[in-house]
């Protein structure tokens, strides 16, 4: 299957032969014994923020954060004309790249190896060539309301899903991290509409995996499309979903070949974002076959736990990423369902629908051969517009690759406003917010996401615990009342009595306190003139005359 899920792709019909002999091998290894790694000082193999993100979310650093043995790699390394690509520390095992049959002998009877399985071919000296099916272009709606943001050509595949709403309440991204996983960022260091990342040095690192080097720019554009429809700001011309984002590019896929090392590439790239304290992993690539028949999946295999990528997925999502990938461009062919990773059970697969909502007939079927809900949600994949190579915005494109990463960036949106959540808690409300959950299908799961819906149903539970941390156990229904500068509430206690009032900010640490002594069977008027000097936002106002206890949501536009 075309490793690529973007815009619909074709190849070349003069592709090479493959090679019956290997080139890259797995060597999985039996264990990490004596490594000088410790699960007491994890500062040695995480970033702070990787540590701080398990903290956050409770999360154990356990055996499978520890990096491979590296006298286990140096081993290998010495065995032979041997070349180590990468490692993976989740799945303990390490890419190696060699042609000789002695040194593979060598390390077969190491102690500390498992199994040696080759994973790719020698390289062809003829490639496949890729060409991006382009659609006519089409007159994109352009009315937008009062924004925040002028997204011009962009508009529509934001409006979808109400994400405006986000934008216009200060959340486009600050503060998360997103690694965006593809096969290259063909010159988005020199791309007019990815002004805005340059200048704010939002990109903060790079790594081929393929090649083994820092540039990401040179070898294919697809990445650099997938990455404008969430990183473009260049207002009334085109925005992205999160455009205020920082970001990691890596290089994982090789689209001259299709092997299961690009998967390994795959999960490499997850542990290093992991490492680097990533918040979100979106990834417009997908896997079923493979140049060597010998190595393809079966429809038997998407579900959830077989491939290399769903095992590295996996991992990622139990190290508290949330994981973002396109459903797959089959819809129309023999092969109808979802690739990998995909399948995997807590990745939100993204499949594409048109800016109206129309199910996009190339988009891959669900479910996950375990019969789960695939694919998870829809975004727009038809037509979508993104920053064409020449620097000026274009919808000519079409497929999954687009209308996932369009909607990962609404996703680290929702979480920035919500950051005390945990990524199962966001999957979850993106799920629920979706416009046909209660009757999801094969093809557009449970439908198109709603940000407001999603940041409504996220803020009441935010405001339900906060009740229970104001008020302990004793749970009293709240009102919303909007105020600018002063709020006034009038009281009349049962009994003269020293009234306490308490505002509370929406994270429950106390704003001010105020005392006022009240009358019996009286009317009192309590202002509170000092809260224009407060930020907007939600707060939480307590009366309390010793018998008697009130609780009043307060909404500060």
């Amino acid at each position: 299957m075309n490793k690529i899920i973007i815009l619909i792709l074709t190849f070349s019909l003069s592709l090479p032969k493959v090679q019956a002999q290997f080139s890259k091998y797995i060597i999985v290894l039996k264990d990490k014994n004596n490594t000088t790694y410790s699960l007491n000082n994890p500062s040695a193999y995480l970033s702070a923020k990787a540590i701080a993100r398990r903290e956050k979310q409770n999360i154990s650093i356990d055996s499978t954060d520890i990096p491979v043995n590296a006298w286990y790699i140096d081993s290998i390394r010495n065995a032979g004309a041997v070349t180590i690509l990468n490692a993976s520390k989740w799945l303990n095992q390490v890419l190696i790249q060699t042609t000789d049959n002695n040194a593979l002998d060598k390390i077969n009877q190491f102690a500390f190896v498992k199994t040696a399985k080759g994973i790719a071919a020698r390289k062809a000296s003829a490639e496949k060539e890729i060409l991006m099916e382009t659609s006519p272009s089409k007159k994109i709606n352009k009315v937008q309301g009062d924004n925040y943001y002028n997204y011009g050509n962009s508009y529509a595949q934001i409006n979808i899903h109400e994400g405006e709403f986000l934008h216009n309440n200060n959340f486009r991204g600050e503060g998360m991290t997103i690694a965006v996983l593809d096969a290259g960022f063909y010159h988005y260091d020199t791309n007019p509409l990815f002004d805005s990342v340059r200048i704010n040095n939002q990109v903060l690192g790079t790594w081929d995996f393929v090649a083994n080097k820092t540039s990401v720019t040179e070898e294919n554009a697809h990445g650099m499309l997938c990455f404008s429809t969430i990183a473009a700001n260049k207002p009334g011309v085109m925005v992205g979903t999160a455009p205020k984002a920082k970001f990691y590019l890596f290089r994982t896929e090789e689209v001259a070949t299709e092997y299961p090392v690009e998967e390994q590439n795959w999960v490499a790239a997850a542990e290093m974002a992991d490492s680097l304290g990533v918040d979100l992993i979106t990834t417009s690539l997908g896997y079923t076959t493979f140049d060597n028949p010998s190595l393809d999946y079966t429809y038997a295999n998407m579900n959830g736990k077989t491939t290399i990528c769903a095992k590295g997925a996996a991992y990622a999502f139990k190290k508290g990423m949330f994981i973002s990938a396109s459903a797959g461009n089959s819809g129309n062919s023999s092969w109808h369902y979802i690739a990998t990773p995909a399948d995997g059970e807590n990745v939100l697969a993204v499949g594409s629908v048109t800016a109206s909502g129309t199910a996009s007939d190339f988009s891959s079927y669900g479910p996950s051969s375990d019969g789960r809900m695939k694919p998870d949600v829809v975004s727009v994949g038809s037509n979508t517009v993104v920053a064409g190579i020449d620097g000026n915005p274009t919808n000519a494109y079409s497929g999954t690759s687009l209308s996932n990463p369009n909607f990962a960036g609404l996703v680290t949106c929702l979480w920035q406003a919500f950051p005390e959540r945990t990524n199962a808690e966001i999957l979850d409300a993106v799920r629920k917010s979706s416009s046909q959950y209660n009757n999801p299908d094969t093809k557009k799961g449970y439908g198109i996401p709603n940000m407001r819906i999603a940041y409504n149903l996220l803020q009441g539970k935010r405001d339900e615990e906060t009740n229970k941390r104001i008020l302990g156990k004793e749970w009293i229904k709240a009102y919303p009342v909007p105020f600018t500068s002063a709020f006034n509430i009038v009281i009349n206690p049962p009994q003269t009595s020293r009234a306490t009032l308490v505002l509370y900010d929406a994270g429950g640490k106390k704003v001010l306190v105020k005392y006022v002594d009240v009358q019996s069977g009286t009317y009192q008027q309590v202002s509170f003139n000092t809260l224009s000097s407060l930020a907007p936002g939600v707060y939480w106002l307590t009366y309390n005359d010793g018998k008697h206890l009130k609780l009043i949501r307060l909404v500060k536009q």
